[in-house]
């Protein structure tokens, strides 16, 4: 049960991602309730109250800044989600089709800018 910022990052670790908030779509939440939904038990999370230890809203930013093992992005059709560092590779290679990025480079499926970027970061 997710009661706290910490208990949502100990359960994200564990799972290895995570949609942002519950969704109809059925891709998997670690809290399955949106902002506007009641949670399906007692709980002290609430959205959109500005309080970084049970507002979810506030955990997106919170991950970006003190931690290094987790990104919140655009990763599921469009729709925000979190990421650990570990199933990173795995969302990668899904997504170009089990090519390296050098590979998905040469085919034409990651732009010029991005091997740009690529180059400076992994240098």
């Amino acid at each position: 049960m997710i009661r706290c910022y910490n208990d949502f990052v100990e359960t994200l670790l564990t799972s290895g991602f995570s949609m942002g908030g519950g969704n109809p779509d059925g891709i998997y939440a670690v809290i399955p309730w949106g902002w506007n939904d009641t949670p399906p038990y007692e709980t002290p999370i609430r959205w959109h109250t500005e309080n970084p230890e049970t507002d979810p809203w506030e955990w997106r930013m919170r991950v970006l800044d003190e931690r290094g093992d987790i990104a919140y992005a655009k990763l599921f059709f469009k729709k925000s989600g979190y990421i650990t560092k570990e199933w990173y590779p795995c969302f990668l290679a899904a997504r170009r089709g089990g090519n390296t990025f050098d590979e998905a480079y040469k085919d034409g499926t990651i732009s010029h800018l991005s091997k740009r970027i690529d180059d400076v970061v992994c240098g």
